[in-house]
């Protein structure tokens, strides 16, 4: 199939792009930008639309295998493509864990049967996630995973990471890492400081998250292992990434989306809905976050998407779990940067397309000539009021609710194949 896309302001950071065009695509590749003499089966009428890269989101999960009852592959794949993501990057914290090929290999096929978003598979850094014995790295990369990482899971010891690095250093696999460190957080579940001191909930010191960077800083530098820190969430973590990156350490690093808009004081009325992990800091935190993105600190803003049933944050606040749905709100979130001024409309693009996808070297994040035909249509001024009743996820734990945001997806076309499309006419939100 040959499509035009035409007359949308398209914008491309990873070459510079930004202008009116016609994009051509065939057999599922991208052609070009303005080819008089390309002939098309179908056409898209983008005027007053804009034209990007489908989105890379860096982290998500999809809760399959063994959690389905609060989604599937299938179902959070669509919902990435009706947020304009093309590529979701599924984290290997599911029951059981990602930790064989053979686990791989269905992920990645479920999400092939989804007809939605890629799945790129980060599989297990250890077996079972335990901490304590790795896993086949290479047989898992043979597999497919773009990535190893223990989610959540604490590490038994520095030497089970050092020799988790020394190993994914051989492979050339990056190690995605989320900073934590557990023994300085026994039972926290909120950022230590004020309100979380008022309402009586056990803490979580910015010491975990700068402990656990100093330490595997210290082994990357050791081992030369490419390092990927996901979910920032501290002043003092940005400017810890940042000495790195300054020092030539082979590491990058990404925030959540809800990180750049919420506090710890969204959690003052025990709203579980704002129980994440990392916890909502404090606004000084949150400032740093943003300036770390704007300044390129922070090189990927990701979604960080963890559906749950309702039921899941229906307990005292300690007891729920941790997560917010939103592959649907990443898009929304990064065009409300640009409305207060943090970033360029390119900026923000770029921190969901070609710069994620640079970090975990996802062929990804381009409308180049030759590139997969992976693309998101979205209107920029479209007005609408999230209602979690209209999410395409399972997951309806999102402390949005209600919020007015920006920028409908119009199509998402993976392959050049259209895997999701809506019209003002029929949008519920419009």
């Amino acid at each position: 199939m040959r499509r035009l896309i035409q007359g949308g302001r398209v914008i491309d950071p990873a070459a510079g792009i930004d202008r009116i065009a016609d994009l051509a695509i065939a057999d599922g590749r991208i052609v070009g930008l303005d080819m008089a003499d390309f002939q098309p089966d179908e056409r898209i009428d983008a005027r007053g639309l804009s034209v990007i890269p489908g989105l890379v989101d860096l982290a998500a999960r999809l809760r399959e295998p063994g959690q389905e009852h609060k989604a599937t592959v299938a179902s959070e794949c669509r919902a990435a493509a009706a947020g304009g993501i093309t590529t979701v990057c599924a984290m290997p914290d599911t029951v059981p864990p990602i930790d064989s090929p053979a686990d791989v290999r269905l992920v990645r096929q479920k999400g092939r049967n989804a007809h939605a978003a890629r799945v790129a598979v980060i599989g297990a850094l250890t077996q079972g996630l335990d901490g304590h014995h790795l896993t086949e790295m290479a047989a898992l990369r043979d597999a497919g995973c773009v990535a190893v990482s223990n989610a959540l899971h604490p590490l038994a010891s520095p030497l089970i990471l050092r020799r988790a690095l020394e190993y994914a250093a051989s492979l050339d696999l990056i190690v995605v890492v989320q900073p934590l460190e557990r023994a300085l957080m026994p039972e926290g579940c909120a950022h230590e400081g004020p309100v979380a001191s008022r309402l009586g909930l056990p803490g979580i010191p910015v010491a975990a998250e700068t402990a656990a960077l100093g330490q595997i800083l210290a082994l990357v530098e050791q081992t030369g292992a490419r390092v990927h820190f996901g979910r920032l969430s501290s002043a003092a973590g940005v400017r810890a990434l940042q000495r790195a990156i300054a020092d030539g350490l082979p590491v990058s690093g990404d925030v959540a989306a809800h990180q750049l808009f919420l506090t710890e004081m969204d959690v003052a009325d025990f709203n579980a809905l704002c129980h994440v992990l990392p916890p909502l800091r404090n606004s000084r935190d949150l400032e740093a976050l943003r300036a770390g993105v704007a300044d390129g600190t922070l090189c990927a803003i990701c979604s960080d998407h963890q559906p749950h049933e309702d039921d899941a944050k229906l307990m005292p606040f300690p007891a729920t779990e941790p997560g917010i749905s939103s592959l649907e709100t990443l898009l929304p979130l990064c065009l409300r940067l640009v409305d207060e001024g943090q970033l360029t409309l390119p900026e923000a693009i770029a921190r969901v397309t070609c710069r994620p996808a640079r970090a975990l070297g996802l062929r990804a994040g381009s409308l180049a000539a030759g590139a997969a035909a992976d693309v998101c249509v979205f209107d920029a001024d479209a007005e609408w009021t999230l209602d979690v009743e209209q999410l395409h996820s399972r997951g309806r734990n999102t402390p949005f609710q209600g919020w007015a945001l920006r920028g409908r997806v119009r199509h998402t076309l993976v392959r050049g194949e259209p895997v999701y499309q809506s019209s003002a006419d029929s949008d519920p939100h419009a």
